[in-house]
């Protein structure tokens, strides 16, 4: 009987699995371009890796606040869904949209006006020596050309999202593998010279010119597919005539959003302050650092993925009135998440610092990417606990608390930990990065309290 609360029978991974693999291959295949990319670029030098690293952390913030933004958003979304309310689910979409366009506004305003001084904040004298002024430019360069595919990526997420929250999760999954190919290909031609068909090496411009490229295809391949498919999405019907929403629709939405926008903003700064603390110990840790992350990346999709799951699961179960399903549902599924990053973790600790041999670039940074990788492998248990429980608590509404949950930790616990340690205990990157990655049974004991206490079980709509 204690068994049977945590594991599912056949029917119950079927479901949970339709909805988790799409999003999981969609991911798998992203990462796995994102690890080509990063191969690529690292060929080029230290430095170009480092300053293409310093960028991707900064948008990673921007990235995050479309995500948190349209997540909110999108908890009503799915249980709309759940109630055959395709006007409640119309009038999401309209609010995501409108929702885009500003945190594109405020997005690029910051980034245009304060460039200089957010790489500033990456560039440190530490224990390993590099290339100051050239990292700054080769940033520079990089973020100039990466600002025009921020539009068209907070669309993509917006109708994507939409269309994984009403059941389909295959059509994003597919268009994204266009997506990767594409930026994959213009990669290869436009990073490094290519005189038998005519393409100059860019560099780092190069592979900023291929990533928007590709965004834009992905964004006009699925609002099309949307618009000319309006049987299978009938929510589109009419989505866009008008931008009314109801004035206690929008209150609501609001209320539930806004605290899960804040919190991946403060989220997201509170990775990108940890990677500042990083820094603190110089280049080759910025540049180890990438490494690591996009390998860890990877393995984690696995785990990350059933957050997703999870969140749509028991968004429509809450949505529909049956709590106790969804109260059993994320139960089982937080098993199996915690059951796949075990397996992963193994996996990870096992090969992923042979996939640091494809890198060229320094010794002292390979060596640390290998360290953190093992590091991150131990911890990925602990953080498909913490994730899946975020989720959970999220699919209900608690929005607030999982704020608290999620970021509060980051910069209450993990950040000042990380400065503390370099200030003032004067300890190596070796003993900083594995205290502050075993923080995490923090949130984990956190989380699993908070849900097995079931103050998330509420229906919304």
């Amino acid at each position: 009987m204690f068994l049977k609360k945590f594991i599912g029978d056949k029917a119950f991974y079927k479901t949970a699995l339709t909805v988790a693999l799409p999003i999981m291959l969609q991911n798998l295949i992203t990462n796995l371009v994102s690890m080509l990319d990063n191969i690529m670029v690292g060929s080029l030098g230290t430095e170009q890796m480092s300053g293409v690293s310093i960028v991707n952390q900064i948008l990673f913030i921007f990235t995050l606040a479309v995500f948190g933004g349209l997540s909110g958003i999108g908890i009503f979304t799915a249980q709309y869904y759940g109630k055959k309310d395709e006007d409640g689910v119309r009038y999401t979409l309209r609010l995501k949209a409108i929702l885009a366009v500003l945190i594109f506004a405020v997005g690029a305003a910051i980034l245009v006006l304060f460039q200089e001084p957010l790489i500033n904040l990456f560039l440190h004298d530490g224990e390993y020596e590099g290339d100051l002024t050239l990292t700054m430019d080769y940033a520079k360069e990089y973020l100039f050309v990466m600002l025009f595919g921020l539009l068209p990526f907070a669309f993509t997420q917006v109708f994507a999202d939409t269309m994984r929250q009403t059941g389909d999760t295959l059509t994003p999954m597919v268009v994204g593998f266009l997506a990767v190919g594409t930026n994959c290909l213009f990669n290869f031609l436009l990073i490094f010279p290519h005189p038998l068909v005519g393409f100059p090496g860019w560099g780092v411009t190069g592979a900023a010119v291929a990533t928007v490229f590709s965004r834009f295809v992905e964004c006009v391949i699925l609002i099309l597919f949307v618009y000319t498919h309006k049987r299978r999405f009938p929510y589109i019907r009419g989505a866009f005539r008008s931008l009314y929403i109801p004035g206690e629709a929008l209150g609501q939405m609001a209320r539930k959003g806004l605290p899960i926008l804040f919190n991946e903003i403060l989220w997201s700064g509170g990775m990108t302050a940890m990677s500042i603390a990083y820094s603190l110990h110089g280049l080759d840790v910025v540049a180890g650092y990438s490494i690591s992350s996009t390998i860890s990346n990877l393995f984690a999709m696995a785990f990350l993925t059933m957050g997703s799951a999870i969140g749509i699961i028991a968004g429509k179960h809450l949505g529909a009135g049956d709590g106790d399903k969804a109260y059993d549902a994320a139960r089982k599924l937080t098993a199996f998440s915690f059951a796949i990053s075990v397996v992963v973790g193994l996996i990870m600790f096992a090969v992923g610092g042979e996939i640091t041999r494809f890198y060229n670039t320094s010794e002292a940074s390979i060596g640390l990417a290998r360290y953190f990788i093992r590091v991150s492998a131990c911890a990925l248990p602990l953080q498909a606990i913490s994730n899946a429980s975020y989720f959970t608590l999220r699919s209900g509404g608690k929005t607030v608390i999982t704020s608290l949950f999620d970021s509060g930790s980051v910069w209450l616990i993990a950040v000042p930990t990380a400065y503390l340690l370099y200030y003032v205990g004067h300890l190596s990157i070796y003993w900083v990065y594995p205290i502050v990655m075993s923080l995490e049974i923090i949130k984990d004991v956190l989380g699993l309290t908070l849900v097995h206490k079931k103050v998330w079980i509420r229906t919304l709509v």
